[in-house]
């Protein structure tokens, strides 16, 4: 009998992550900043319900995105951090927020963007 049960415990627990891992997305998104405090505030913006994971990465300026697209789409994501001030590959960074990042955040911003 415990084998039994620990064998339909397993398998609900396999079949948990595999369903979890279905219903996720990951992405990664290019997204301008400089330093560890720029990693902090992308991430935070990034933060809206649906998203499980984002890591930005100061060397590669990538932000990895991990959400469920059911409850959120990578186009909120970016709009999100754009609103905080921060350039993504589809939206320039809000003008206004840009100027208020610390100076070591304030990375140098392409023309036309």
């Amino acid at each position: 009998m415990k084998a039994v049960k620990l064998f339909l415990v397993a398998l609900f627990a396999t079949l948990s992550v595999n369903l979890f891992a279905q219903s996720t997305k990951t992405e990664t998104i290019k997204v301008s900043g400089n330093c560890g405090s720029c990693k902090k505030n992308i991430e935070t913006a990034a933060a809206l319900p649906g998203v499980a994971k984002a890591d930005w990465n100061k060397s590669t300026k990538v932000l990895t995105l991990t959400y469920d697209p059911a409850k959120v789409t990578s186009d909120a994501v970016q709009k999100k951090v754009a609103a905080a001030g921060y350039d993504t590959e589809k939206y320039k960074g809000d003008d206004k927020a840009y100027q208020k990042l610390d100076e070591c955040c304030q990375y140098d911003r392409k023309k036309g963007k």
